[in-house]
């Protein structure tokens, strides 16, 4: 059995042979070099002082070398940028082809989109630092700025074009790019371009891309649309997941408050002035009940900001910029938007809304108590929310510790059902995976459905979420 700093990696061959593969504690990480990464590549990461790759880079580049499209489902943090990347650089400093100047300009080889300017930039700056010593160019366009820089780089010829969207459809527009070429497209935080509502725009860009091209997609879930939406841009796709841990880390402290729904906010309130927050991330599940929170928080004289998919780029930089400097002590976001949100001594994370997601809590809470520094975790459960106390307990086998000394203590009638079950008492009907040595090089093949329920291009079912991998990015 793998304890709890162990990990498992799952790799589904869709529509074809299922392949598995789990990969035991950190120890085992296999280096870069053994992945059949050229010199000029290896050389660049070695500079960059990264060596052994993560799970989802050790199952990721083979597939995506072999020319395999690939299906990501990983959250942030993961390395996934590097898990398409590397493989991406590497074809193209191999088979140069149209890379080479023709007739003066380069043509667009590499498309990578993302939702927001931040990741967009991100994501070039990886390509750049990977491909440092390749004959290569990448170039970065988003919206909110001039065009006329990004219009003369285009100009001039790039293999790699990393963009968002809006800004990508305006020069399609204007006729200042052609993704006739394209050999390499990557989907980046499908969902979240779900949440920003660019999911439109995204399948009118995938129009116009040639239908042969290797595809790879990522997104942290799969809801119903973003499942149709991989269906039908990939084809045969090896899907690649890394599920979160079960276990919460040690130095934070975790608090559950039963509360009537309609004391959320003036707990939260009382809480927000009467604890030692230095910053606090306050988790809604709506956007909504965000921007509500917000201005329920500045009436009683506290300062805190939104962060969520309808606020501009704008805002949510202002937002995001003025939490890190302790300008604006709180921030309450949407977790789609709070994916990337990496604050130092981050003192408390609180759950005005429980997840449904059991994984989620883990995700939340994750952002304090970062580098051994303590940190504190306040949930808010009403009786409506019972059944998702219960799960989250489950899940990370513990009964979390109830806060009874407040002052907007839970009635009856807000009360649904019976309290959670103590975890001791409840029978052990969590799926647990099947043993399997913890080998890195331990494979195993089995046999699955073509189109069966969980295949991307099935509308029947959707991918089952049974194993669990955990793991940081380089």
């Amino acid at each position: 059995m793998l304890n709890q700093a162990s990990f498992l990696l799952v790799i589904y061959g869709i529509q074809h042979s299922c392949r598995r593969t789990y990969v035991g504690s950190k120890e085992f990480h296999l280096n870069f070099s053994t992945l059949g990464l050229m010199p000029r590549i290896l050389k660049a990461l070695d500079e960059q002082g990264y060596s052994s790759a993560t799970p989802i880079q050790e199952a990721a580049i083979p597939v995506l070398l072999s020319g395999r499209d690939l299906l990501g489902c990983a959250q942030t943090g993961t390395g996934k940028t590097a898990a398409f990347a590397l493989p991406i650089l590497q074809q193209l400093g191999q088979n140069p082809g149209t890379a080479d100047i023709s007739g003066g300009r380069r043509k667009i080889r590499t498309l990578v989109l993302a939702p927001t300017r931040e990741l967009a930039i991100q994501i070039n700056d990886c390509f750049m630092a990977y491909g440092r010593h390749l004959r290569l160019r990448s170039l970065v366009i988003f919206g909110g700025v001039s065009q006329n820089p990004q219009v003369r780089s285009l100009q001039t010829g790039v293999d790699i074009l990393v963009a968002t969207p809006g800004r990508l459809l305006d020069l399609m527009d204007q006729g200042h790019i052609r993704l006739h070429h394209i050999e390499f497209f990557v989907l980046d935080e499908a969902d979240r371009m779900l949440d920003m509502g660019m999911i439109h725009d995204v399948r009118r860009i995938v129009s116009c891309l040639p239908s042969e091209r290797q595809t790879m997609f990522f997104s942290a879930t799969m809801p119903s649309e973003i499942e149709a939406l991989a269906g039908t841009i990939l084809s045969d796709p090896f899907l690649i997941e890394i599920t979160p841990p079960t276990s919460t880390v040690d130095s934070i402290r975790q608090k559950v408050f039963r509360v009537d729904r309609g004391n959320k906010i003036n707990l939260l309130t009382h809480l927000l002035k009467n604890v030692n927050a230095d910053s606090a991330l306050v988790f809604s599940r709506t956007k909504h009940g965000a921007d509500k929170i917000v201005r329920s928080l500045e009436k009683a004289g506290l300062s805190a900001q939104a962060i969520h998919g309808n606020k501009s780029q704008n805002a949510r930089q202002n937002a995001l910029g003025n939490f890190k400097s302790r300008t604006t002590r709180i921030l309450v976001a949407t977790d789609i938007a709070a994916r990337g949100i990496d604050v130092e001594e981050l003192s408390h994370v609180i759950q005005f809304d429980l997840p449904e997601v059991p994984e989620t809590y883990v995700h939340r809470i994750g952002r304090t108590g970062r580098a051994g520094l303590g940190g504190t975790a306040y949930s808010f459960c009403s009786g409506e929310e019972y059944p998702l106390l219960r799960d989250i307990q489950k899940f990370i086998e513990k009964e979390l510790p109830v806060e009874k000394d407040h002052p907007y203590p839970i009635t009856e009638s807000d009360v649904i059902s019976a309290p959670p079950i103590p975890y001791a008492a409840r029978s052990q009907s969590r799926s647990a995976p099947r043993s399997y040595h913890a080998n890195p090089s331990s494979t195993r093949f089995k046999n699955s459905q073509k189109n069966g329920p969980g295949s991307p291009r099935s509308r029947k079912g959707h991918p089952r979420r049974r194993y669990v991998g955990q793991e940081e990015a380089i």
